[in-house]
């Protein structure tokens, strides 16, 4: 039976601890230039709804690395854009491909394309979850503080996609998660709801920046305006500005504090140039490691494996 990553509510911790081993595996053979190929033959559909940087090339690389091949698919010039419904294009998908990673604004698209396709779907990002990157930023963690046990997290910003899922993975892993929102911009009611009763360690929602980064390990920010909102921005940027992660803020963390940033960045608005490129600063890395992150779960998916 095919598995799908649509979420991280979905996986069990030591699915979680599966996929960091195997990505550390990749990243060392990679940079000690030892070829493996696990994917030869095999084929990545790639269905973008929403522009990339880092999704698009990091799965790209990440196949041709392994073996295979990936396509990039923009929505607009397949029949999607033309009104064929998901059902039928992920029936025929699974007939050409081996495994599809969606990159769009609904949640339950994925979770529809997931139904009926025959082969492993990845959600690449929605409006709603990015488990992709979350699953990212925990191995970073786990490269810098060598756990994600006991840690804090500190999330300071919208309460967007990228914070759904920290919620999630909240309750899932044995770390504390602490978000710092304005009010009205909270995460997701639904998933905070269901992470405050479940999560291992404890989440906590705040509405003052100062108080959910006290004694922090990890600072963890995003942009203000997401895709999609671009009518909200100067509005945001007046309700956001004393959620700026910069010096005085990370000030009330621990001393020994990494700050994170999904990308792009805003510099100057979510983020100051003295953090972001600061000694505490663990961006690029984190950047990076989508890479081999994503062949982990790329590997073991079309492999007819799931994680644990």
């Amino acid at each position: 039976m095919k598995k799908d990553l649509l979420n991280l509510y979905n996986l069990s911790r030591e699915d979680f601890d599966n996929i960091f081993t195997n990505a550390a595996k990749l990243k060392r053979m990679l940079k000690k230039g030892i070829p493996y190929t696990p994917l030869a033959g095999k084929t990545l559909g790639m269905i973008f709804d929403k522009s990339s940087t880092r999704t698009r090339i990091s799965f790209e690389v990440g196949m041709y690395q392994l073996g295979g091949v990936a396509l990039f698919l923009a929505t607009r010039d397949t029949q999607l854009g033309r009104g064929e419904n998901i059902a039928d294009t992920a029936r025929v998908m699974s007939r050409y491909l081996n495994a599809i990673m969606i990159r769009t604004y609904s949640q339950e698209s994925v979770e529809e394309f997931a139904k009926y396709a025959t082969i492993p779907v990845i959600n690449g990002l929605t409006d709603l979850l990015h488990p992709c990157q979350i699953l990212s930023d925990i191995f970073t963690i786990i490269e810098k503080k060598e756990t994600y046990e006991g840690i804090k997290v500190a999330y300071v910003g919208d309460g967007n996609n990228v914070a759904n899922t920290w919620i999630e993975a909240a309750t899932k892993l044995p770390f504390y998660l602490s978000l710092g929102c304005p009010k009205g911009f909270e995460p997701d009611s639904d998933i905070l709801k269901r992470g405050m009763k479940e999560a291992m360690m404890g989440i906590e929602l705040h509405h003052d920046p100062f108080t959910a980064v006290a004694g922090a390990d990890v600072i963890y920010t995003d942009v203000w305006t997401s895709m999609g909102q671009e009518d909200e921005k100067e509005k945001r940027k007046k309700i956001f500005r004393t959620y700026q992660v910069n010096k005085k803020l990370i000030e009330h963390a621990g001393s020994d504090v990494v700050i994170m940033h999904c990308l792009p960045a805003h510099r100057g608005e979510e983020i100051t140039d003295e953090v972001i490129d600061g000694l505490h600063s663990i961006v690029i890395d984190e950047a990076e490691n989508r890479l081999h992150v994503q062949k982990a779960v790329l590997e073991i998916l079309m492999q007819g494996g799931y994680y644990s």
